[in-house]
């Protein structure tokens, strides 16, 4: 009785949802088909785009559907608009670039700080590392200030400053972003061709430019396309305060943290470019949160000697037979905590005689503590 109740009312449920079903369906095929419509003419950074071509009119309509068919994704590069463009739309009116290139921005890496590519590009502007150096930024092992909006977008514009003195059209200067200035180059001269839309070119710079349309077109009018956020929705821009820190080695961010009365998590946020758990030595602008300014050198200065104090406290020599492991399991510490107090690597070889910080975990055994208290002899 039960499996043939359970079958009539799956059925009654289809029976009463299905025209709902049907119905939601059709609107959302009306919405995707509405936003297939193009009135004349379509313009990008200024530059119209040939819609009376079919094959351009396809490469368009497949960039618009395969954007909207990600809608939460969608979502979030609205919501994040209203946190970055104000400031990447600023650099590009002091440099006289086009507005519509802040939509690159979005079709490289959805705004994200962190967004990396398998080649290599990283950050929101997804530059190479050699393209970022060019351009004055630095990325080493302590730095990667392509992961910066704030440094990233400069170099990014002066970028592609360069690459329209070169190629004469935005079109081109996109497409060259996309794949190389000389590959476009050598694709423009054995094909013949200085028109982005006629030209042959890899299969995802073939795209690159209707993408960046499509994106356009939905941000610009997101309500047309089906999304209906409030001003609450979106994002609101980070606001916080830049100090200026002169380290004579490097400086464990937890002590900037403390110091500017916030958290690790917070000091990486606002400045993405630091790799790892410390400031390299040297002079450096740091952001921190505003009400974290008023007394931060002097507050940083104190916490700088109380660790220097602590930590010549809690060395540890190392002995014949000792391992990173070894040393870890005997102080009862994370062995990831042991690499980081001491900035050496998984695959770093310690040698008797050489002396690591340590730091015990709270309840440590007496004996870790008079081992790393003790002199060099342990």
């Amino acid at each position: 009785m039960w499996p043939k109740l359970v079958v009539y009312t799956i059925a009654i449920l289809f029976s009463v949802l299905a025209p709902c079903m049907a119905a939601a369906q059709a609107i959302a095929d009306d919405i995707l088909l509405s936003a297939l419509k193009l009135e004349e003419p379509i313009l990008l950074c200024g530059e119209t785009v040939p819609m009376d071509d079919p094959h351009a009119v396809e490469r368009f309509e497949k960039e618009m559907l395969v954007s909207l068919g990600n809608r939460p994704q969608v979502i979030l590069w609205l919501k994040r608009t209203t946190r970055y463009f104000p400031y990447i739309e600023k650099v590009l009116r002091e440099n006289g670039l086009p507005d519509d290139i802040k939509y690159l921005a979005i079709a490289e890496s959805a705004l994200r700080m962190h967004a990396g590519s398998p080649k290599g590009a990283m950050g929101v502007w997804q530059l190479m590392p050699q393209t970022a150096r060019k351009y004055g930024l630095v990325v080493d092992v302590s730095f990667d200030e392509r992961r910066n909006i704030f440094l990233s977008t400069p170099a990014a514009v002066t970028y592609l400053k360069t690459l329209y003195e070169r190629f004469g059209s935005w079109s081109l200067s996109l497409a060259a972003y996309n794949m190389g200035e000389e590959g476009l180059e050598a694709e423009i001269l054995e094909q013949g061709i200085t028109n982005y839309y006629q030209l042959y070119l890899p299969i995802e710079t073939q795209r690159f430019v209707f993408r960046i349309l499509a994106i356009k077109r939905i941000v610009e009018a997101p309500h047309n396309h089906g999304f209906t956020l409030s001003p609450d929705d979106y994002y609101a821009p980070e606001t916080f305060s830049t100090v200026r820190i002169n380290a004579f080695t490097d400086l464990p961010l937890r002590l900037i943290a403390n110091a500017a009365k916030t958290d690790f998590r917070t000091i990486k946020d606002f400045n993405p470019e630091i790799r790892g758990h410390y400031l390299a030595a040297g002079t450096r602008s740091v952001n921190i949160t505003g009400d974290g300014e008023a007394g931060f050198q002097d507050r940083l200065a104190a916490l700088i000697e109380a660790d220097t104090k602590i930590r010549s406290q809690r060395v540890y020599v190392v002995k014949e037979g000792d391992s990173l492991s070894s040393i870890a399991q005997k102080f009862e510490v994370p062995l990831a905590a042991l690499l980081i107090w001491n900035r050496i690597g998984l695959g770093k070889v310690i040698h008797p005689g050489q002396r690591l910080v340590i730091f015990p975990a709270t309840g440590g055994r007496k004996t870790d503590l008079k081992d790393i208290e003790g002199n060099e002899d342990g």
